[in-house]
């Protein structure tokens, strides 16, 4: 009788854990179904009109044009666009160690970081300019060469200064660079034009100054790890629809119109 009422047990046990695993199961496999997977994208939120932080963003507490761009992405693929905020130097070490999935962060396509990465289809031109102070004599960039110049680590922005073999000073937020500018404690700060157009609207007192002898146009695109080709396909096939049917676009002039606090 004991026997029998153990192995009765132990039936009755394994029929619970059958049960419990299988409606555990059948949650998961709805959930991911639901859902289709997602997309972890990083990105630097200190690059408005791109990307910032608000109460409320489109994804999350994050907006700008890239957030927009993901979100898009996402819903193109049927998955849930995710943002990893961090510092924009190590958006790509994130991509080489799967802490990420891409990158959108106004990244411009350089040599250097198609070594390490693969880029998607361009989305945005955009080229690098000087923000300076209404009553500045600076214009154009060999007048930078004896003034205290500003730029964001990691930014094309301090690439360029550095080609030019001027000395400069970094912050790791497009913010503190601009803060500098308007307290009077540097001449000029060196960043992408939509962004600089952005500070110069929200701080009065400032201007944009262009080289366009010195600085040349650039193209922001999404970069994914080397070899992700599945990704890859998914995301340009996605630009590609945003640019033909005019979205990206619609954005650039939404955003640039917006103004944030």
């Amino acid at each position: 009788m004991k026997k029998f009422v153990k192995i009765l047990s132990m039936t009755v046990a394994a029929a619970i854990m059958a049960v419990t695993f299988t409606a555990c199961a059948d949650s998961s496999s709805s959930s991911d179904s639901k859902s289709g997977g997602s997309i972890k994208f990083g990105t630097n939120a200190e690059f408005p009109p791109f990307e910032y932080v608000v109460s409320k963003g489109v994804i999350g507490e994050f907006d700008g044009i890239d957030m927009a761009i993901a979100k898009q992405i996402g819903e193109d693929n049927n998955k849930e666009a995710k943002i990893e905020n961090m510092e924009f130097d190590s958006l790509l070490v994130a991509l080489d160690n799967g802490k990420i999935d891409a990158a959108i962060a106004g990244m411009t396509v350089t040599d250097e970081r198609k070594e390490k990465v693969d880029f998607s289809e361009p989305y945005y031109n955009a080229k690098q300019v000087m923000i300076v102070k209404e009553d500045s004599n600076i214009a154009k960039a060999s007048d930078m060469s004896d003034k205290k110049i500003v730029v964001i680590q990691g930014y094309t922005g301090e690439t360029c200064v550095k080609k030019l073999g001027f000395s400069y000073q970094s912050f790791k937020k497009g913010t503190e660079a601009i803060m500098e500018l308007v307290n009077g404690k540097c001449d000029v700060v060196v960043i992408d034009s939509a962004t600089a157009d952005k500070y110069v609207k929200d701080n009065k007192g400032l201007k944009v100054v262009e080289d366009n002898k010195e600085f040349e146009n650039e193209e922001y695109a999404i970069a994914v790890k080397k070899g992700n080709k599945e990704l890859l396909d998914e995301i340009n096939k996605s630009i590609k629809k945003m640019k033909e049917d005019g979205k990206i676009n619609e954005l650039a002039a939404k955003y640039a119109d917006a103004t944030n606090s």
